[in-house]
């Protein structure tokens, strides 16, 4: 049978893994004949794994079906503030997009004032942090560029900066880290970043010099250097598994640990076409179970439990279809809160075959 080799962003539930595939430490994650799940389609964007093989087949050219999203995502979505918000968002992605590619086409310098002032404005429409994440989650693209997901990594590295207790200076520097990190990605055609068939072990290669670029565009600007470090080493890992270079934790900026972070994060709960965006719980339990090696401790914990704590007294829904509000959250187990459901309270770090489905 026949194989392509794809992106992991063009991968789709239904496919099956012709090879197997390995971490760059040749940890096995997936192996070969597995059907490609939303699940395991996470797992491997949380592995950073760039591409792999599949056997060809009818679901690879054609996306003909279609998500049920939540009552809670489609509640946020008919109201007035998320209309607010989504304005100012787009009109934000408008103004960063032609600074950005005046930067990249030109050599222009860039005015880190006017980027920061167009993301105030964005959060001034949020009252709270569950409100951005929720406001996030409900602002996904099919067609997800470079842009959108460059400015939700640095509202979520804005975010952290706050729960870490930055001082002002700091949390602006977070903030463009975040925005700028991808910007490598803007030096290598579009048609190869968003090519539909098979691209080449040249063009695969290619994709991932996007930090090396990004870097090379920042250096020499009048800008921290923290903010092209992020450039460079947002896909580090602190177990030395992530590129281009292989670093290990105390040899990785602490401002590219934070943007890794934020960077994973959005790309796991972003939606696809054949669904809306997952659970946090969801991408929470991912990170506890498999990220301590990857991530700073200090960050991932901290940044782990300030996403739970905004949804406590929030509704849900277990796998088992029954619904309750969360009610008190297990330091040792986040993605295992404790749930109320009528008069009874389920923890679920002692259940471990019910776990939390979705917000509603």
């Amino acid at each position: 049978m026949n194989t392509l080799k794809i992106l992991t962003t063009q991968a789709i539930p239904g496919m099956v893994v012709s090879e197997d595939i390995y971490t760059k430490d040749l940890h096995l994650i997936i192996r070969k004949d597995t059907t490609l799940t939303d699940k395991i389609i996470t797992r491997l964007e949380f592995y950073s794994i760039t591409d792999f093989s599949v056997y060809a087949g009818d679901s690879f050219n054609e996306i003909n079906e279609e998500y049920i999203e939540s009552t809670f995502f489609s509640d946020i979505k008919k109201s007035d503030s998320f209309k607010r918000f989504r304005k100012s968002y787009h009109n934000t992605i408008n103004r960063l997009k032609s600074s950005v590619d005046n930067l990249v086409d030109k050599n222009q310098d860039i005015d880190p004032d006017e980027l920061l002032s167009d993301i105030s404005k964005i959060l001034y429409h949020c009252n709270t942090n569950i409100e951005l994440f929720n406001m996030l989650h409900c602002m996904r693209e099919y067609d997800d560029t470079t842009y959108i997901h460059s400015l939700n990594v640095a509202l979520i590295c804005n975010i952290m900066g706050k729960w870490l207790h930055f001082k002002p200076e700091d949390l602006e520097i977070i903030t463009l880290s975040g925005l700028l990190h991808d910007i490598g990605k803007l030096k290598i055609p579009n048609d190869i970043i968003t090519k539909p068939e098979k691209l080449t072990n040249e063009e695969f290669s290619l994709i991932k010099t996007h930090t090396i670029r990004g870097y090379n565009l920042l250096k020499g600007k009048n800008i921290d250097e923290r903010i092209m470090n992020s450039a460079l080493m947002h896909h580090e890992r602190c177990d030395g598994s992530g590129y281009p270079n292989g670093l290990i934790d105390h040899e990785i900026d602490s401002f590219a640990k934070l943007v890794s972070i934020a960077d994973v994060y959005d790309a796991m709960t972003c939606a696809r076409v054949y669904r809306g965006p997952l659970c946090p719980f969801e991408v929470i339990n991912l990170f506890e179970t498999e990220g301590y090696l990857k991530y700073d401790t200090k960050y991932i914990l901290t940044f782990l439990e300030g996403i739970v704590q905004t949804y406590i007294n929030n509704n849900v829904r277990l796998n088992n279809n029954m619904e309750g509000q969360i009610v008190f959250i297990n330091k040792l187990a986040l993605s295992r809160p404790v749930v109320m459901i009528g008069d009874d309270f389920i923890d679920l770090s002692k259940h471990r075959n019910l776990h939390i489905e979705a917000l509603i």
